[in-house]
């Protein structure tokens, strides 16, 4: 039996952890084009719930519910409201995107905004080679994003708007749990992003003109992309940093884009256009050159 060295270990758990992210958005997309964005959202995240609840228990780690002070719940509240709306925001952009490999692409302006965020409020230092992969990233999701035309309404794709939102909300949370979480565990956090998420899907179906019931022929696909997307990619990114520094595991996270071309292209039979791919390869390499810049930073303090 070969035996891997922890560094092996932490990048084929993070290797694994890309490809269940991005088979997110090739199941999330091809049930979105069958039934609505609450009857998925409902679906999606009990089935998923079920999974991490399971492993909470199994890892129990609802006891440390019972040590959590007023605010500790306090940044569970707002911790769970801002995943509720960038989750929102991104499952709405792979509705309306026609090809999710864009809005993986355009996923990779988070350590933009997560690197402006960080000077502005968290004031971190910066160096040039982010300011110049922020750049570079920002020329790439353009070029991703530009439909033609010279007015603003008919410069962009549609749908943008809601990715550039998912993306925001993203890179706030981030600040907010990089400067307030200390004693929150990633698993904890996941359980109440499920939990906050379920629940607002199961009030709109509820209130919504939408039915309950789903084509059956769809639940394999809810059960392996509820399985693969809130279940596995947390639990395999988990284990990957107990192995590997988190800025590898973000640098091989920006390649997602391009596992999300390929399936995009076996399912849906969709290729992005040459000039959304130039601006997917830009996006990688900024997002690249921000965080290994973010590592140098580090290493000298």
């Amino acid at each position: 039996m070969i035996k891997l060295s922890d560094r092996a270990k932490g990048y084929l758990y993070t290797f694994i952890s890309v490809l269940a992210v991005s088979s997110v958005y090739i199941f999330s997309k091809f049930i979105l084009n069958r039934v609505a964005l609450p009857q998925f959202g409902f679906w999606w995240f009990l089935a998923g719930g079920f999974f991490i609840v399971l492993y909470g228990i199994w890892r129990k780690s609802f006891a440390i519910y019972a040590r959590f002070g007023p605010k500790e719940y306090l940044i569970l509240l707002i911790n769970g409201l801002l995943e509720l709306s960038a989750t929102y925001f991104f499952y709405k952009a792979i509705q309306t995107v026609p090809n999710p490999s864009v809005v993986s692409f355009m996923g990779n302006l988070s350590p933009v905004f997560v690197f402006i965020l960080g000077t502005l409020i968290l004031k971190e230092k910066f160096n040039y080679k982010e300011i110049i992969g922020a750049l570079i990233t920002l020329t790439g999701a353009f070029l991703i994003s530009y439909k033609g035309g010279i007015r603003l309404e008919d410069m962009f794709i549609r749908g943008s708007e809601y990715i550039l939102a998912f993306i925001g909300i993203f890179a706030v949370n981030a600040i907010l749990l990089k400067r307030y979480v200390k004693r929150l565990s990633p698993l904890v956090l996941t359980i109440n992003r499920v939990i906050f998420i379920f629940v607002f899907f199961a009030v709109w179906l509820y209130l919504s003109p939408y039915s309950f019931r789903v084509p059956r022929d769809l639940w394999p696909y809810f059960v392996a992309g509820a399985f693969f997307g809130p279940f596995l990619t947390v639990i395999s990114a988990l284990h990957a940093l107990k192995y590997i520094e988190v800025s590898k595991k973000s640098i091989l996270g920006t390649t997602k884009g391009i596992f999300v071309m390929i399936g995009a292209y076996l399912v849906f039979h969709k290729l992005p256009t040459p000039l959304q791919i130039t601006g997917g390869i830009l996006s990688i390499i900024g997002a690249v050159l921000i965080i290994t810049a973010r590592m140098q930073l580090k290493k000298k303090k």
